[in-house]
């Protein structure tokens, strides 16, 4: 991975299924595939209902998930994801179960409700975690390349500025595992709408190949990320499709798979 001034290239830490950032102090991880009791296709920590595991199954799953990141899982928030720009500001009083059919259209969510726990879910996509170290306010991004390009990390930034009053200079950001740009190849539109959207600086991100292109939407989600004024970020290395073992990738297997997602808690 390219380096970037302000950015941390870091791989991050697995544990017990779950991967942590360094700079993030609060409850929270991305979890992988592993650790659960799914099984077959949605081996093992399948966290999404509606992909035709059991609700059983993923509901233990969650039950371990709460267990080993520190939550309750009654103040769970959910994201009913559709590649949006939808930033919802949330309480524990948002929290409707664990079927995220049953909440508003969003693909961020941000608390200050201590107790609040926010989750996002990702095959590909690029989940990012935030936390204003100083006023303790936490969000949760889904940025598929259409959220990247319509720029939902910087407005998940901004609406923490203007809904809590955090400093931008406080967040501290980490971007986890998505399909990295080894293998996020695509057509044309996908570079001009991002190019669009953030101007020419972006190019260093997207190289050409024959007729197609290979984008890096960890690294654009990073630029996101410093235009809104946060400068502590960690970056995973991982790519979720050339890792099937520890992730489901959607552009691997289509829908025959689970979900691994994102949670933060705020304290």
């Amino acid at each position: 991975m390219n380096a970037t001034s302000g950015v941390t290239d870091l791989s991050l830490k697995i544990k017990n299924g779950i991967i942590n950032a360094d700079n993030i102090s609060v409850p929270h991880g991305f979890t992988t595939r592993t650790g659960g009791v799914s099984e077959g296709i949605f081996s093992s920590m399948n966290i999404a209902m509606h992909r035709g595991d059991s609700t059983e199954n993923v509901a233990k799953n969650y039950e371990i998930l709460a267990e080993r990141i520190g939550f309750d899982l009654k103040k769970l928030v959910l994201t009913r994801q559709t590649h949006s720009d939808i930033v919802r500001k949330v309480t524990k009083g948002d929290a409707r179960g664990l079927d995220h059919q049953n909440y508003p259209e969003s693909d961020a969510l941000i608390t200050n409700d201590a107790g609040c726990a926010l989750v996002v879910f990702t095959a590909d996509c690029t989940p990012i975690l935030l936390w204003d170290s100083v006023n303790g306010a936490v969000g949760a991004v889904h940025a598929g390349w259409r959220g990247t390009a319509s720029d939902i990390a910087g407005k998940t930034v901004r609406a923490m500025v203007s809904e809590f009053g955090c400093n931008p200079a406080n967040i501290r950001a980490a971007i986890g595992p998505n399909i990295g740009v080894c293998c996020f190849e695509t057509d044309r539109d996908v570079p001009d709408a991002i190019i669009e959207a953030f101007g020419r600086e972006v190019e260093a991100f997207i190289r050409k190949t024959g007729e197609k292109y290979h984008v890096d939407l960890k690294e654009i989600n990073a630029l996101a990320l410093r235009r809104a004024g946060v400068k502590n970020i960690e970056i995973s290395a991982d790519c979720t499709m050339c890792n099937p073992e520890l992730f489901w990738s959607h552009r691997l297997t289509g829908a025959e798979r689970g979900s691994q997602g994102a949670v933060i808690v705020c304290i």
